[in-house]
């Protein structure tokens, strides 16, 4: 009653073979999460070029000068000596974020990249120009791939 490997076409790391359903529902899976860390990248790069003008502003007034800074939703009333050294922390803070988040999107590109390879995904729309995996004209005829909208 085996059904000889019908309906699972890639193999995954563990030896397990995927279906078609799963290969594509793991790489829409993986599409969603590189996005979600590109929507957080350019998200992070709104909050430290607020910051950076913010910076530049309160450095040309007096350091005595009253302003008022939200924390934790509430105003607050401080002095341009106060504040400014905690956005200029902010500021770092944020930038060294920023570049994590840009290795994690660079390690999730990589890895989506080697799914599609791995598990021959292809986009529709997309044009079929990488050459046949033996050389032959037909392919090895064994991986049809996968179709993703």
């Amino acid at each position: 009653m085996a059904d000889g490997g019908k309906g699972r076409p890639a193999a995954a790391p563990g030896g397990k073979a995927l279906t078609a359903e799963q290969v594509v529902a793991r790489f829409n899976r993986l599409r969603q999460e590189q996005r979600g860390l590109a929507s957080k990248a350019a998200e992070l790069e709104l909050e430290l070029n607020e910051h950076s003008l913010v910076i530049e502003t309160l450095r040309e007034v007096d350091p005595t000068r009253r302003c008022y800074r939200m924390v934790g939703g509430i105003l607050v009333e401080r002095t341009v000596k106060e504040v400014l050294p905690a956005l200029e922390a902010n500021k770092e803070q944020i930038n060294k974020l920023l570049e994590s988040l840009s290795q994690q999107l660079q390690a999730k590109g990589r890895e989506l990249n080697e799914f599609r390879e791995q598990h021959n995904v292809r986009l529709l729309g997309e044009e079929d120009a990488r050459p046949p995996r033996d050389g032959a004209p037909g392919g090895k005829g064994g991986a049809a791939g996968v179709l993703v909208s």
